[in-house]
């Protein structure tokens, strides 16, 4: 494929045209062949010699941040020192084509030329190569950088190879001619960049056909199958391109180099050795200062910081690859601007179905392929855009995720992720809206197994992560809804919030406000029109928290008296504890009598009732909205007081208990539906 584009700064001596970025439009089109002209008479003809960098050092550093400074810089050529895997070119050794491909897209000031080696005396003769004319002395300082890199990586060149555009050489002309003295020379790996490949509607059939993928290829990442339907399909080869990434991302790492330039229009897919090409590594900056690899405290602060980076920008790519919609730049800016405000990215799925979840144009492939697996995608994805860089999952542990792992291969879990997988089965079960017993008894069957293992037990970790806003997605007592029923006001319930918050830091009390939406729907037709007269309720009281433990009381049928210890609905749950599977995660030996839990007292509550007009003009039909709303909610959520205990919370989800025994199952929310909608 190719594009077409002049060069605004043509190669010294010629008058050809090559590929300008500014003439890079952001939809593929359809190859327009970019004829060449003139002869690059004009350029410096040199015998081909061994090159090393001096005073790069410092330099490199400044480039990993992009600097705006366009300060001239030096490059010294040792003559004295052979070194065969840089190559000091010269212009007659190529044969310069006709097109160039979009995927090659440069920045402003750098120009693409695709090339053919046609000296016969070169190892790379008649293979075809890019040649990039770096302008500006910023430019330049990253294509010195690339060769500068090289050195580290040619020990173990076969990953090299595998992983990198392979850096063949240079061109240097003329000092008199400024900033046109530098052209890198290096491979050739494919037309497209991943952001190519993703823009294109029939991507997964072009690409599976372009990886040529077998049963081979599909073994190396744990499947057994091949095609499938095709979110089986897009799974198997977002695995496929996701484990390669992270071994490429990991080969730099163990040299001590950080990417920091991880973008989908930097990763490159060659149909060659159907390898993940991240870039010719022109802003790789050193994990140490002055090359020093001693253990202090600025350098670990430094590795851990570039290496978060890296693993951030690699959650980017899996997003843009599993959810395709963020390759609209708008639909990305929400994403980025959620991680930006510095929520927490575990609660991405709430976000992402409310962008996603309606008349997406790719349907909903990408929820579905992250919900599979009790939700592991979305798990992976919350430890690579972690908000603090010390909680960011490295390229090795991700490797070793769930997600990233076919059926073959049998994965060990670590308990957060049994936690997270027990959860994110509890929200997909109260996603289908209709609840029949099969459904309560396994929702109730979670919520007692998430409750088993609350990792935040202690009173100080509650004070901490329940302030906030939550959304209420469950509640194990007793449902009432319209369709049984005649009450002589229909009222439909929408989103339940409560908003948790903490009054001062020195002390234990908290504040709690439940939000109720609700819809009057008048008249015969609300089964078809389910607009109605809008409504608010609103309920808030004061919390002291403090610890307390959750007691299972049981009662012996014999003599009818209670005693401590497993009752009739958890004797199921003791049970499957003492199972194989069971017996290496659980952290308790029996099944206890009593759990810790965040005991809750409360003060005098407030209710406040808004209603829509005409439906505020009566007291009669305010009262009969109230008592249909009180049906229908939870009576914790409109009598807050009858709150008791809390018994799991985490950054995404949250149980309280009622004093019926009734537990209330929350996610952390951060959108308002109804304002939104």
């Amino acid at each position: 494929m190719a594009l077409c584009g002049t060069a605004p700064n043509p190669v010294p001596g010629s008058n050809s045209l090559a590929y300008s970025p500014q003439n890079l439009s952001t939809k593929l089109i359809l190859p327009v062949p970019l004829r060449f002209t003139g002869q690059f008479s004009n350029l410096v003809r040199k015998k081909r010699k061994g090159v090393c960098c001096s005073s790069l050092r410092s330099a490199a550093s400044a480039s990993s941040m992009e600097s705006q400074e366009d300060a001239p810089s030096t490059f010294s050529v040792c003559l004295e020192e052979e070194l065969d895997h840089v190559i000091r070119f010269k212009m007659s050794d190529f044969r310069i084509l006709d097109s160039v491909s979009i995927g090659l897209g440069g920045r402003s000031d750098e120009i693409v030329f695709e090339g053919m080696v046609k000296d016969s005396c070169s190892s790379l003769y008649d293979t075809k190569v890019v040649l990039r004319q770096l302008s500006s002395a910023q430019a330049q300082r990253r294509g010195k950088r690339a060769i500068e890199v090289l050195k580290k990586l040619v020990r173990r060149k076969l990953l090299y190879h595998s992983y990198s555009m392979q850096v063949h050489g240079y061109i240097s002309l003329p000092a008199s001619d400024d900033s046109d003295s530098f052209i890198l020379v290096h491979g050739y790996h494919g037309s497209f960049s991943l952001r190519h490949w993703l823009e294109r509607s029939d991507w997964l059939p072009t690409l599976e056909a372009t990886l040529a993928l077998d049963e081979e290829s599909v073994r190396k990442v744990g499947e057994d199958t091949t095609g499938g339907p095709a979110v089986s399909r897009q799974l198997r080869l977002i695995r496929i391109l996701m484990r390669d990434l992270l071994i490429g991302v990991n080969y730099l790492h163990s040299h001590g180099l950080a990417h920091t330039e991880l973008r989908v229009e930097n990763v490159h897919i060659s149909p060659v050795d159907r390898h993940i090409k991240v870039g010719i590594l022109g802003n790789a900056a050193d994990f140490y200062k002055d090359g020093s690899k001693d253990s202090s405290l600025d350098n670990l602060d430094r590795r851990q910081m570039m290496i978060a980076f890296d693993m951030r920008c690699v959650g980017f790519i899996m997003a843009k690859m599993v959810m395709r919609e963020l390759m609209d730049p708008l639909v990305f800016a929400k994403f980025k601007s959620f991680l930006t405000k510095g929520y927490d990215p575990s609660c991405l799925r709430e976000l992402m179905l409310e962008i996603l979840g309606r008349g997406s144009p790719y349907g909903n492939a990408g929820l579905q392929i992250l919900d599979r697996n009790w939700g592991a995608g979305w798990h992976l994805l919350s430890l690579l855009l972690a908000t603090k860089p010390s909680q960011r999952i490295s390229c090795l542990d991700a490797l070793r995720h769930p997600f990233l792992c076919g059926p073959r291969w049998r994965v060990v879990s670590s308990m957060d992720i049994i936690r997270w997988g027990l959860g994110s089965t509890a929200m997909r079960i109260t996603e289908e809206y209709i609840y029949r017993k099969p459904q309560r008894s396994k929702l109730a069957h979670f919520i007692d197994l998430m409750e088993m293992l609350n990792p935040h037990p202690k009173p100080k970790n509650w004070l901490d992560m329940l302030p906030g806003k939550w959304r209420l997605l469950y509640c194990t007592g007793k449902h009432v809804g319209l369709t049984l029923r005649q009450p002589p006001l229909r009222v439909l319930v929408r989103d339940v919030h409560l908003t948790v918050t903490r009054e001062s830091k020195l002390k234990a009390n908290l504040s709690f406000d439940s939000d109720i939406g609700f819809s009057v729907m008048i008249g015969q037709d609300w089964p078809l029109d389910k607009a109605g007269k809008s409504g608010r309720l609103q309920v808030n009281s004061s919390f002291t928290l403090r610890a307390g433990r959750r007691l299972y009381l049981n009662q012996d049928k014999t003599t009818e008296k209670f005693f401590f210890g497993p009752s009739s609905n958890v004797d199921a749950l003791a049970q499957k504890f003492k199972g194989k599977k069971w017996r290496k995660v659980i952290p308790f030996k029996e099944f206890p009598s009593s759990l810790p839990a965040a005991k809750l007292a409360s003060d005098d509550i407030d209710v406040t009732m808004n209603l829509d007009d005409p439906l505020n003009q009566n007291i009669d039909t305010a009262k009969s909205v109230l008592q249909e709303l009180r049906s229908q909610i939870p009576p914790e959520v409109f009598d807050l007081s009858k709150f008791v205990c809390g018994t799991y919370v985490d950054s995404r989800l949250l149980v309280l208990r009622g004093v019926n025994g009734s537990a209330l199952l929350f996610t952390r929310s951060f959108v308002d539906r109804q304002s939104s909608s």
